[in-house]
């Protein structure tokens, strides 16, 4: 070690110094805390005082009038003057007042109080000195003593008042006794001056105890503070946790007053588990802080920002008006959403925000978040990346869809639910190549519920697995009877892809149905793919070995992108009806069609024209390239019996109803 690093290590390294430094200030500090509260406890009863006050002026007035010398009576005068300065001073200035500072407080308090113990015991010491009855000068003596020893006790906060009090009531005797020469009065002043140190040792030892009492609770309470303050603190992010939320929330609400208004924004990070699984905790942790940090830096300053757990957020703060809140609604939005990098990677992260508003959507904390809850899942299921409002048509939507996913599930167990079909037809021949099986529910009660009313429910709740393997069981069965050369077409939801076992499930209703793999098409659509590329890939591999075709369902109207057709092995592509039927058709979307219906073509794929409804429609996506059409101009969705009856015409006419 050179010398240079002695040197630092004898005096200390910059870092080991400012802790110390901060050390010594922190003690000091706990000092002066701990002073401030036995300087208030001097003022803590002013009637103890008074009494204390009262009771030596009477035994001086009452000594004065016993003995009839005027200097008593003066005396009296004095500690009565004295007495009533400090009372008045003690119901006056108030320890819990922040201007008054603990050394002028406690300078006031010395003043009256050696004032009072001097006055006192010089006039104890006077009845001594001079010649007055016996029972004057045990009364004045008893009183001082009694008050000096008594005083002490109750100061012992501040060692130096209690010490100075006994000292001056105390001293003044001894010295008068030992004036006189007399044998007893010279016990009496050694008795007095052996007294003093032992009430010094006694109001020490109250005073350590005190003093380590109120360091031990101040220390307890700043402990307690800092425990709270984790309690209600969120570890990655530093924001308010959901304790701290809900304490901030009660806070504020309790002092609000009737024209007050608060927004509450509740945010969630779309797909940011796919951040998780892909670039690993760590990064979703940087990502937390992120947005964290952005949120706090645009919302208003007034704000409780904090983190309810997982990829949710919430700011609470007051708001002027509606507009106000929308205002503020979409700085966050756009914040959130702006790209930023981690490690070099440039992320982009979409959020959902559902907004409440007090008084409008709800008037306690409770009610206000079930409502901003709400409003988020709306914003979700309306296709995410959205702000919504609470409005209550929104409670009414959510009673209704619970509604409807406990009676879907009793549907599926009573044969509530009927498959019906509509077919596929060739625009050449104008017979039908496939039926796609369309599932519709005939409620008991309400009559026949739409499946826009009850699919997205089934999604949302999971039902859809159940459901969808139902259809699909169904659909076989059914398939099963027709003539070979005609296939079945079954929509598949995302979510029953990606449940366990899916493809199992689809090769089971194949095998009880007896139907031919090759005879069964699965219709997905874009979004599928943008959500969970692996295992689409996996359940289409799967299945397309054994021989079942896949159909890309509602084209164009999603995240279209070639690559998707050219990675997976699909046999058709179906043409959304808004390019036929929509209220935008035109020569755009003609144009639209002729390119698709090219390319499928090229790719040897068959391409279906949805929503045909008139000759004029089906003559235009004929002559785009469309080899294959379906729409209410051919047929509605039927039962299967009446399937059953359109082929056994087909095969018992010639087909009549070609196109052109």
């Amino acid at each position: 070690m050179g010398a240079t690093g002695l040197l630092n290590k004898l005096r200390g390294s910059p870092a080991s110094n400012q802790g110390r430094e901060e050390g010594r200030k922190r003690s000091d500090q706990l000092s002066e805390r701990v002073r401030r509260i036995l300087v208030t406890t001097l003022y803590a009863s002013p009637s103890s005082l008074a009494i204390g006050a009262l009771c030596t002026v009477a035994a001086a007035s009452v000594s004065a009038w016993v003995a009839a010398v005027p200097e008593l009576y003066i005396a009296a005068v004095v500690l009565f003057v004295i007495a009533v300065a400090r009372v008045t001073a003690a119901l006056g200035l108030s320890p819990d007042s922040e201007g008054n500072s603990t050394t002028m407080l406690e300078l006031v308090y010395e003043i009256g109080a050696f004032s009072f113990a001097l006055a006192l015991g010089c006039t104890a010491a006077f009845t001594i000195l001079v010649i007055t009855p016996p029972q004057v000068e045990v009364l004045m003596v008893a009183n001082a003593l009694g008050y000096g020893i008594g005083v002490s006790a109750r100061n012992a906060g501040r060692l130096t008042i209690a010490m100075g009090q006994l000292a001056l009531s105390c001293l003044p005797i001894a010295l008068a006794a030992f004036w006189t020469g007399k044998p007893a009065y010279i016990a009496l002043g050694i008795t007095i001056i052996l007294l003093i140190p032992a009430m010094v040792s006694i109001c020490g030892n109250i005073f350590k105890v005190l003093r380590d009492s109120i360091a031990s609770a101040e220390t307890s309470a700043r402990l307690a503070d800092k425990m709270q303050i984790l309690a209600r603190t969120d570890v990655v992010t530093g924001l308010a946790n959901r304790a701290g939320l809900n304490h901030s929330m009660v806070e504020t609400m309790m002092g609000v007053d009737h024209d007050s208004r608060l927004a509450l924004m509740w945010i969630d990070l779309d797909r940011f588990k796919e951040v998780n699984d892909l670039l690993g905790h760590p990064v979703g942790d940087r990502v937390l802080n992120e947005v964290a940090k952005r949120l706090t830096a645009v919302s208003p300053d007034s704000a409780t920002v904090a983190r309810f757990g997982g990829d949710e957020f919430i700011v609470f703060c007051p708001i002027i008006d509606r507009k106000d809140s929308e205002r503020i609604a979409s700085e966050i939005h756009a914040e959130i959403m702006r790209p930023f990098r981690v490690d070099g990677d440039r992320l982009e992260v979409r959020a959902s925000l559902g907004v409440a508003l007090l008084p409008e959507d709800g008037t306690d904390a409770d009610t206000l978040m079930q409502s901003a809850d709400l409003a988020l899942y709306h914003a979700k299921i309306g296709g995410r990346s959205q702000t919504r409002f609470f409005d209550k048509s929104m409670t009414r939507d959510l009673v209704r869809r619970r509604e409807i996913e406990d009676e879907l599930r009793a549907a599926i167990q009573r044969d509530e639910l009927s498959i019906f079909f509509q077919p596929i037809v060739d625009l050449e021949t104008g017979r039908i190549k496939t039926f796609e099986a369309l599932v519709r529910w005939f409620h008991p009660e309400k009559g026949e519920l739409r499946p826009d009313e009850f699919i997205p429910v089934a999604e949302e709740t999971g039902v859809i697995v159940t459901l969808g393997n139902w259809i699909t069981a169904q659909a076989a069965r059914v398939a099963a009877t027709w003539p070979e050369e005609v296939t079945i077409a079954v929509n598949l939801s995302p979510l029953q892809i990606r449940a366990p076992g899916a493809a199992l499930g689809i090769r089971n209703a194949l095998r009880e149905a007896g139907l031919d793999p090759k005879r069964l098409e699965l219709e997905v659509t874009e979004s599928l793919f943008v959500e969970d590329n692996h295992a689409t890939a996996a359940f289409i591999e799967e299945l397309s070995e054994i021989g079942v075709r896949f159909a890309l369902d509602d084209f164009g109207t999603g995240y279209s992108s070639l690559g998707y057709i050219n990675t997976f092995p699909f046999s058709k592509i179906k043409v959304d009806r808004s390019f036929v039927s929509g209220a935008q058709v035109g020569r755009k979307s003609d144009a639209i069609i002729r390119a698709v219906a090219e390319m499928g073509n090229t790719l040897g794929m068959d391409i279906v024209a949805e929503g045909l409804e008139t000759i004029e429609q089906v003559q235009a996506v004929r002559d785009a390239g469309c080899n294959l059409g379906q729409g209410y101009y051919f047929s509605r969705a039927v039962p299967d019996y009446l399937a059953a009856m359109l082929l056994a015409q087909e095969r018992e006419e010639p087909a009549s109803k070609a196109a052109g």
